[in-house]
């Protein structure tokens, strides 16, 4: 078969050329979605006469044993096609024939591999989103294991207030939620169908490109044939969805890291998800986590990448939207791939109950407790704010705790601070005292959990 351009030509590529634009060492994965759009296609044209039903029928029987052939692995791949499209169309007129070159009509690479990519990426999206569900699973699991463990919240990395570890975990359980709403946004974007678009202008054909958009499982078709082959804006959108996602789980892969370090030693990785050292025998590396963290940084690249390849680009097609398919696939299976294992380790790490109650044990944690106390007492929040830290500088220099001091020290500072304010030095009640909508008292998390069953059961009937 010879090249679908070789008319116009007098001279072979140069084999350099050809290594260096080819793109079927990456896009091979597109293969079965190409047969796909290939098949709804065939089955428009003959709908529409375009083509017999014999050749119909030849044609199909030669893109299924295509089907049988990648599946299988013994698909013969020849880079001297360049990409997947025509690899595709010459193994079908090795098949069946000259009347393989039949299935190109009204049809154009440009709206085929933009047909493609929805194809791919819609399928991509579904698979990414079970997974991110499965991870909010675990986390809601966590929450619900440990709603009575009470930790340090932090500022600035500095212990701050008293929550509960769920409330805590179920932090990242609201990013991810966000993260699947804006999948979810994408999914919307990729329900376009560019099929019938041609190279930019159109067909002269009389296709019916409602029919197979209904094969394909779309409810809209692009309205412009330019937009339909020049855009990649849902692709921009997945990187964007990508990388927010990614930087939710690095955010909380760095406090797994934290934690699990001695110097805080609030948790303890199980040891099918850490690695030790090749010199230092004590070493449990939490490498999951650390390359979770590490990985974010090439789906920010992606992201990046493909914007700069679209900043500058005319209307239509350009070759350089070759380049929106590598960055793309990386991420596809970067996502995919991290977050088997971190869901696994998140579900076997344990708690170390006994550290986090040393951490709570802290009477500073209750100092805003304190102020908004001496507020109630007539105080503006203000003179509240200073009063208590003048107190807690005074406790630091004599190496006191707040607990310590006796009631004529309190009463320098405030004479309300003179009555019995032990409850306020309580971590369990001061926890219990923030009852705001979205709060870390214990009954405003067992209602966040359970708006958050809801929302998962919410997810499984779509």
């Amino acid at each position: 078969m010879k090249k679908p351009w070789q008319g116009r030509f007098q001279k072979e590529m140069d084999p350099a050329v050809l290594d260096f634009t080819a793109s079927l060492p990456f896009d091979r994965r597109l293969g079965l979605h190409d047969l796909k759009g290939s098949l709804a296609h065939l089955s428009m044209l003959a709908s529409r006469s375009i083509i017999g039903a014999d050749e119909e029928a030849l044609l199909r029987g030669g893109l299924e044993e295509i089907a049988e052939e990648i599946t299988a692995g013994s698909f013969p791949y020849d880079l001297s096609f360049e990409d997947i499209h025509m690899n595709i169309e010459k193994r079908l007129i090795e098949k069946v024939g000259p009347d393989g070159g039949r299935l190109h009509t009204a049809r154009s690479r440009n709206d085929q591999v933009a047909l493609d990519m929805h194809l791919y990426l819609r399928d991509e999206c579904k698979r990414i989103d079970e997974g991110l569900q499965h991870l909010q699973e675990v986390i809601v699991g966590m929450a619900e294991k440990h709603e009575d463990i009470l930790m340090p919240g932090y500022t600035h990395l500095q212990r701050a207030q008293p929550v509960l570890l769920a409330h805590h975990m179920l932090a990242y359980f609201w990013m991810l939620e966000r993260d699947r709403q804006r999948l979810a946004g994408v999914l919307e974007r990729i329900d376009l169908m560019p099929l019938g678009a041609g190279a930019l202008a159109g067909t002269s054909f009389d296709i019916d490109r409602e029919q197979v958009a209904a094969y394909l499982g779309f409810s809209r078709l692009y309205e412009n044939s330019i937009d339909a082959v020049s855009d990649r804006d849902y692709l921009v959108e997945f990187l964007a969805f990508a990388a927010i996602a990614v930087m939710h789980l690095s955010r909380l892969c760095e406090e797994i890291i934290i934690w699990s370090s001695v110097e805080f030693g609030f948790i303890e990785l199980d040891d099918s998800y850490t690695s030790g050292s090749s010199m230092m025998p004590q070493k449990k590396n939490p490498d999951v986590a650390e390359l979770i963290r590490g990985k974010t940084g090439r789906i920010y690249g992606s992201l990046i990448g493909l914007l700069t390849v679209l900043k500058g680009l005319p209307l239509a097609y350009n070759k350089d939207l070759q380049e929106d398919k590598e960055g793309l696939f990386d991420t596809v299976d970067t996502l995919k791939n991290l977050l088997p294992p971190l869901s696994g380790m998140l579900g076997t790490m344990v708690f170390c109950r006994e550290r986090l109650a040393e951490a709570v044990d802290d009477d500073y944690l209750c100092a805003t407790d304190m102020a908004d106390y001496l507020v109630r007492r007539g105080c503006t929040f203000r003179e509240a704010h200073q009063t208590v830290g003048q107190l807690i500088a005074f406790c630091r220099r004599k190496n006191n705790r707040l607990k310590e001091l006796t009631l004529d020290q309190r009463a320098r500072f405030h004479p309300a601070l003179a009555e019995n304010i032990e409850a306020l030095l309580d971590p369990v009640k001061v926890v219990e005292a923030r009852l705001s909508r979205g709060g870390t008292a214990s009954a405003a998390v067992a209602e966040q959990l359970q708006k958050a069953r809801a929302v998962l059961s919410a997810h499984m009937t779509k």
